[in-house]
């Protein structure tokens, strides 16, 4: 093998093919001549686009997608001396949202080949206490909802589906974010759906649901500087970031299939080799193509080498952050969870990446881990 001159980027903002930068300035360009920049007309127009796009009864524009999760937890009346299921696996977020509103995280197993939240354990943890469970589709692809869902409803607890990683995923059909009580939304720029900031969304078809979220995203107000509702914050999505998601909806499709395409090509390069590659449908949009190798370190210091850059999403669970760790009434090691955080591994994927650029790649792992048809 040689080593290649450019180094292979784990993403290229750069490179995506559509909208245009000079399409994207325009845009930009229209809202500054429109003089309004905070919950006008641009926002409400992205709204109504993301929701029908979802096939969601509402959608609400807020700050970003953390805040999409804190502000959903209080919707549904969350707070302190209340525990909401989820994983340890997803990067914090989840943790951080609940811990802000003084409710406590339990954390459950994921399953072994996607690192999604396992229903079986989302049965066996609810208790009297269990106020809402947060399910993640992390890394873009769904969680199972058709087993999650009927176990929630049977014990009435509410789903807040994080979505932040899973624009446009669809399971029989069906959106990310259009099954549970509220769906939430990142628009950071690295999201298969980004703005050029921050951004986030929250989903619901509940009516009531989202008049809270209207007003606790706006200080809580139910009418021009009149507070209805105690947990409001200030967490609004710009003009500007709205018309920029508006245009880059068009092409969301068309740039989660370059995705598929992509990790397709890594799935033929790779047939064979002892490193798993997550199954490819329309239930995964691949925000991160995640591996998984038994030597992960080994195989991650070897593409570094060779100029591929790579990342671990996430190296540490929730619970041993040792700012979450203080918040946590009990802590119970997730054995699953974390031989599956040993051996994850990030690879490059994303719309513009080039055929050279995945053969490299994949030429690499091959030398690496046994196999031929390394680079000449």
């Amino acid at each position: 093998m040689n080593k290649i001159v450019n180094r292979v980027p784990i993403n290229d903002l750069s490179r995506l093919p559509t909208p245009s930068p000079r399409r994207l300035a325009a845009v930009t360009a229209r809202v500054i001549e429109q003089g309004q920049f905070i919950l006008g007309n641009e926002v409400e127009a992205f709204e109504k686009a993301f929701a029908e796009y979802c096939g969601s009864g509402h959608c609400l524009g807020v700050g970003n997608g953390t805040d999409a999760l804190e502000i959903s937890l209080r919707v549904l009346e969350c707070g302190p001396g209340d525990d909401v299921i989820t994983v340890a696996n997803a990067g914090t977020f989840g943790s951080v949202a609940i811990i802000a509103i003084g409710a406590n995280p339990v954390y459950v197993e994921v399953e072994d080949e996607t690192g999604l939240i396992d229903p079986n354990a989302i049965a066996a943890a609810i208790r009297p206490t269990t106020k809402a469970i947060i399910v993640t589709h992390l890394y873009g692809k769904i969680a199972d909802m058709d087993k999650i869902c009927p176990i929630a409803q049977s014990a009435g607890i509410p789903i807040i589906e994080d979505a932040a990683q899973a624009h446009g995923a669809r399971r029989g059909g069906r959106h990310a974010g259009s099954w549970g009580a509220l769906g939430c939304f990142s628009f950071y720029p690295t999201k298969n759906l980004g703005a050029l900031g921050d951004g986030g969304a929250i989903i619901t078809s509940d009516k009531i649901l989202d008049d809270r979220v209207r007003a606790l995203r706006q200080y809580g107000w139910t009418e021009r500087f009149r507070v209805g509702h105690s947990g409001g914050c200030n967490s609004r999505l710009d003009e500007i970031q709205a018309a920029v998601l508006s245009e880059k909806l068009k092409y969301l499709d068309a740039m989660n299939s370059e995705r598929r395409r992509i990790v397709e090509a890594y799935r033929v390069a790779l047939n064979g080799l002892p490193i798993m590659l997550p199954d490819s449908g329309e239930d995964h949009v691949f925000h991160l193509l995640v591996a998984q190798h038994s030597a992960r370190d080994q195989l991650q210091a070897t593409l570094d080498q060779f100029g591929i850059d790579t990342d671990i999403h996430y190296p540490v669970p929730d619970y041993l952050h040792p700012g979450i760790r203080k918040r946590l009434r009990k802590i119970s090691p997730l054995p699953r969870t974390e031989r599956l955080m040993a051996k994850i591994l990030t690879l490059p994927c994303f719309p513009g990446m080039t055929v050279a650029e995945v053969r490299h790649v994949t030429c690499t792992i091959k030398a690496a881990i046994g196999g031929a048809g390394a680079d000449k």
